[in-house]
This record gives structure tokens, C-alpha cells and sequence, in this order.
């Protein structure tokens, strides 16, 4: 009766969000996402890290953030950061969000103001998922 797909076209995403959206939206007003995206590219122009977001629901939240190797320990990240938190702060959001695995950025996320909520064991196996959030008024 139902398909299960790994691939499919934007309109599928579409659909289904703005369905979701209808039937949220008379209780909390419009989801209105909008994409917060910084890249990090090499000399050839190649995306070679950087971080990837969304606002919505007066929120910020991190999908990916990544500096490449030869770049760490230089401040990288933490410029990433802080100009997205500045940007998602001028789009009127009050908080950010993150997960990141328990052998990535976790102490990164608490140097810069997150404070752990949740965490997932086993998950990858072996590991955490850690949840991190952050007040961004």
C-alpha cells in the first residue's frame, strides 16, 4: 500500500511539508524556513566545509557545521558560528540547536554558550547523540 523511497524529487518535500505546515499552522503561526548557509571553499572554488542551518519557528538550528582539517585550531568554527548566530538573531529568532556525535563537537557547542538537553545512547552504536541549545536573546 505505501512505498518507501531513499530517493525522491523536491516536490515530494514540497508536499508533505506543506501539508504538515496546514496542519500546524493555526496553532502556531507559519513555519516560514529559510535556509542559513555559510560555505568554505578552496582556491579551485570547491565547498570544502562550512555550515548549514535553517530558521525557522524563531529558531536556529545547525544541520552541519564542519571546518576542513587544515583549517581547525585556527577560529574558523567559531567565526562560522558566531556569524550565523548574528544573522539567525537579525531574522528574529530566540534560540539555536544542534546535535552533534559524542566523538565530534560537543565541548566546541559548550564553549560557545550550549547547554546539553538530551542525549541518545548508542547511537551510532558505540557513541552518543548529544542535543545542545542555546539562547540567542
Amino acid at each position: 500500500m505505501f512505498n518507501v523511497l531513499d530517493t525522491v524529487e523536491r516536490s515530494v518535500f514540497d508536499g508533505i511539508f506543506s501539508a504538515l505546515d496546514a496542519a500546524s499552522r493555526p496553532i502556531v503561526g507559519p513555519a516560514d524556513p529559510r535556509l542559513l548557509v555559510i560555505p568554505i571553499r578552496n582556491s579551485a572554488g570547491a565547498v570544502t566545509g562550512g555550515l548549514w542551518g535553517t530558521t525557522l519557528f524563531r529558531w536556529f538550528e545547525i544541520e552541519m557545521l564542519v571546518v576542513p582539517p587544515d583549517m581547525r585550531q585556527q577560529g574558523i568554527g567559531s567565526a562560522l558560528l558566531t556569524a550565523a548566530e548574528t544573522e539567525a538573531t537579525a531574522r528574529g529568532c530566540i534560540g539555536a540547536c544542534v546535535d552533534t556525535l559524542s566523538f565530534q563537537a560537543g565541548p566546541f557547542y559548550l564553549r560557545h554558550g550550549f547547554t546539553l538537553f538530551a542525549a541518545i545512547d548508542d547511537c551510532p552504536p558505540g557513541h552518543r547523540r548529544l542535543f545542545f541549545r542555546k539562547s540567542l536573546v
